[in-house]
């Protein structure tokens, strides 16, 4: 049997499978620079690995207090060495990114003081945390407020305005690296950088944080090592790599990351406490795959660009610009369009491959919500995934594939949906 036959006998009409080869196949200089970038980052995540002696004994589970969990600490102090920072939190205790953005948040600024985003609105589940929109126990409730300097047209940052808002009592500055669901351009690191100079520049006492889901290992450098106070993100995105069922990392300064470990757990007990339950191996193992994984997921983002938009449909990126993350917006101005898309997600799944995705009232959302993933890991957006917000301008977020093989199934397979439909026309 050949490929081409395999992919008939998924589903994958011929004329289909051609469309996306050709294309396909104009992009190997580009996924020749993706790999060196991957191997570079591979090198770092096995040198932190050396350095800080990574051993089998670090795999052992702990149960109770956690008290001298070799695993754990090895972790943590493998991830300060990977970002580059004096310390480190990766916890299984933290359930996702949102509530890693939370704890920096919250662990770190006081009643009275100022949360600053220069990036515009944060994504949709941060309102609730920031107080944006009312919920209970939200950074408002206690007291601290919440400003923001929307980016620029063209996605950039708009220093005047930043300077304007930064008040005496501004404590911390938020800095969003992936787009969430907007369609504006994924901010690079060199840019975060050029942001978090300027704002340092104004005062030196401000904090920087960085959400920086999606983004680890799509470059060479992180927001840590550009000046970021805390890099903040998930382990069921990037650097979880596909195998860590669950948790959250924030690198960074002692301070910050001693202040992070107190709300985590309590004040006088910190990062000494928690104990791992046997998820250290897939934590340590995940990092080690990540910059591979991360590289297959970006192939598969460039494909769906290069795709969508030789069929005209708006896509941010566009198919030939930088990118800063795995995350690819395309653009279809109808529901139809995003919800034909994300069967074909699900259709190309290797679990729940056979149900059919439908948007509802997701909590933390503001719209009806459709979400697209057959993930081994329940949640995990690493993994080949599609959603977005039933609302204009209807647009829709692929991202993930822990391989690429399984990135360009996913493409072919919500175009082979979007043709059946009669949305799509091929030429």
């Amino acid at each position: 049997m050949t490929t081409e036959s395999m992919y008939q006998e998924i589903g994958i009409r011929p004329e289909v499978l051609k469309f996306g080869t050709k294309i396909e196949k104009s992009l190997k200089e580009r996924f020749d620079r993706i790999d060196e970038t991957a191997e570079y980052n591979q090198l770092k995540v096995i040198h932190a690995m050396q350095k800080n002696r990574v051993c089998a004994e670090c795999f052992n589970k702990s149960s109770g207090y956690g008290y001298n969990d070799l695993g754990r600490e090895t972790l943590e102090a493998v991830y300060a060495s990977v970002f580059h920072t004096e310390s480190a939190l990766v916890r299984p205790q933290i359930t996702c990114g949102t509530h890693a953005l939370a704890l920096a948040l919250s662990s770190n600024l006081r009643p009275g003081d100022e949360l600053l985003s220069i990036s515009g609105k944060p994504y949709d589940t941060l309102e609730e945390v920031i107080g944006i929109r009312p919920s209970m126990g939200s950074l408002k409730e206690y007291g601290v407020s919440y400003s923001q300097v929307d980016l620029k047209p063209d996605g950039s940052f708009d220093f005047e305005k930043i300077r304007e808002a930064i008040k005496p009592h501004t404590r911390l500055i938020a800095i969003q690296r992936s787009k969430g669901y907007q369609t504006r351009p994924t901010l690079s690191v060199e840019k975060i950088g050029e942001a978090i100079a300027f704002v340092k520049g104004i005062r030196k006492d401000l904090i920087v944080m960085v959400d920086n889901c999606y983004g680890e290992f799509v470059e060479r450098i992180e927001p840590s090592d550009v000046g970021a106070d805390m890099t903040v993100g998930s382990l069921i995105k990037n650097p979880g790599g596909g195998l860590a069922p669950v948790g959250g990392y924030i690198a960074g300064t002692e301070h910050c990351i001693e202040n992070a470990a107190y709300r985590l757990t309590s004040p006088g007990l910190g990062k000494e406490v928690g104990a791992t339950l046997g998820v250290n191996q897939s934590f340590f193992q995940g990092l080690f795959l990540a910059p591979t994984v991360t590289a297959s997921a970006l192939k598969g983002a460039i494909l769906a660009a290069n795709v969508y938009e030789s069929l005209g449909f708006p896509v941010v990126p566009n198919g030939t610009e930088s990118r800063h993350d795995i995350i690819q917006a395309v653009t279809f101005g109808k529901a139809e369009g995003v919800i034909e898309f994300c069967k074909g997600i699900q259709a190309a799944a290797p679990v729940d491959s056979y149900v059919t995705p439908e948007p509802w009232a997701m909590p933390g959302y503001d719209s009806d919500v459709i979400m697209a993933a057959g993930a081994f890991v329940q949640g995990s957006s690493i993994e080949l995934s599609a959603d977005g917000p039933i609302k204009p301008p209807y647009a829709v977020y692929f991202q993930g594939g822990l391989t690429y093989p399984h990135a360009k199934l996913g493409i072919l397979m919500s175009l082979e949906k979007l043709v059946e439909a009669g949305i799509v026309t091929l030429p």
